[in-house]
């Protein structure tokens, strides 16, 4: 069900032309203007007359000056990354990073193992008590 919000935001991203609008929706969106053109007509007008003026607005082709300069700028990219630039910072860094890694996961080890021997003492205890619970007292057995 295309709602009145819905619909003027399709024409608003979309344009008035309804073959650019998605197409799960364009059936809806089609059959909602058809139904309330008190709506439609208006939202429709003004998207064609924005789309008039992108149709009719030229795109400036790029200076031959700033063609060279991107140019020359990813070819001087190009050979300082062939040079090596700062090999042994990233070195330094990759270490540091292994480090860290290491580190975490020796956490992350020696907590597991010290959650699964405490939650063992705690589940032993939670089960004599449940046990005790259901015994029967030697006095109650013999009176």
């Amino acid at each position: 069900m295309m709602t009145a919000e819905r619909f003027l935001a399709l024409v608003a991203a979309w344009g008035a032309d309804s073959r650019r609008w998605p197409a799960e929706e364009r059936a809806a969106a089609e059959a909602f203007a058809a139904a309330r053109p008190d709506i439609a007509r208006p939202a429709l007008a003004e998207a064609d007359g924005i789309d008039a003026l992108l149709h009719a607005s030229r795109v400036a082709a790029p200076s031959a000056a700033l063609r060279d300069r991107v140019l020359a700028s990813a070819a001087e990219a190009g050979l300082r990354a062939r040079r090596g630039g700062r090999r042994w910072l990233d070195r330094l860094g990759l270490a540091l990073g292994a480090g860290w890694a290491a580190a975490a996961c020796a956490g992350v080890v020696a907590g597991v193992a010290l959650t699964g021997q405490l939650t063992a003492a705690a589940e032993a205890d939670a089960v004599l008590y449940q046990a005790s619970l259901l015994a029967f007292d030697d006095t109650e057995v013999l009176g």
